[in-house]
């Protein structure tokens, strides 16, 4: 019993990210069936202000779209929060960050969330040791990926995340 609760408290510590409070939960077939997403944005969105930072986030936007969640995955059939941060920054800027949003989260500089900009991370408290992560693409608004849409972009304003918004990072110049 001991070693099963070790077990469990492990698996919750080195959780990557969710975007739902509760316990993650093994996907359906039918969960994960890209045709079955229906993302808010769709990849022909333009966005208010182009400057090369939210063309190349875009343009990763575009590569990733419709690929859903999974817990720990890092392709096309599936990733996380964290692995699509790391891919993005790594192909849009040549930047390595690490795989995790626990080590994530300590990288760049502590920003308001009133200052952010295109490029910048967010992090949300999702649940007791559960974190979320996000790439600002455009004022207010953050690409991620979520247990119900998959890669999507969504607004800083949702009352969802507004509740959760935990901090923002700059790792850009």
């Amino acid at each position: 019993m001991i070693r099963f609760a070790l077990i469990i408290s492990l698996l919750l510590l080195f959780s990557g990210c969710s975007t739902k409070h509760y316990r993650q939960h093994a996907y359906s077939q039918k969960q994960t069936e890209t045709s079955k997403l229906k993302p808010k944005v769709s990849p022909s969105y333009k966005p208010k202000k182009q400057n090369w930072i939210t063309t190349a986030l875009y343009h990763e936007y575009k590569k990733w779209y419709r690929t859903p969640y999974k817990l720990g995955g890092i392709n096309t059939n599936g990733l996380d929060c964290s692995s699509l941060i790391q891919i993005v920054y790594r192909d849009a800027f040549s930047i390595s960050l690490p795989r995790t949003t626990k080590d994530q989260v300590k990288k760049g500089y502590l920003i308001s969330k009133n200052s952010t900009k295109e490029g910048d991370l967010v992090f949300f408290k999702t649940g007791f040791n559960t974190r979320h992560a996000g790439i600002i693409i455009e004022k207010d608004k953050f690409m991620h990926t979520s247990q119900k849409n998959g890669v999507s972009i969504s607004s800083l304003s949702n009352p969802y995340w507004k509740s959760r918004y935990w901090q923002s990072r700059r790792i850009l110049p």
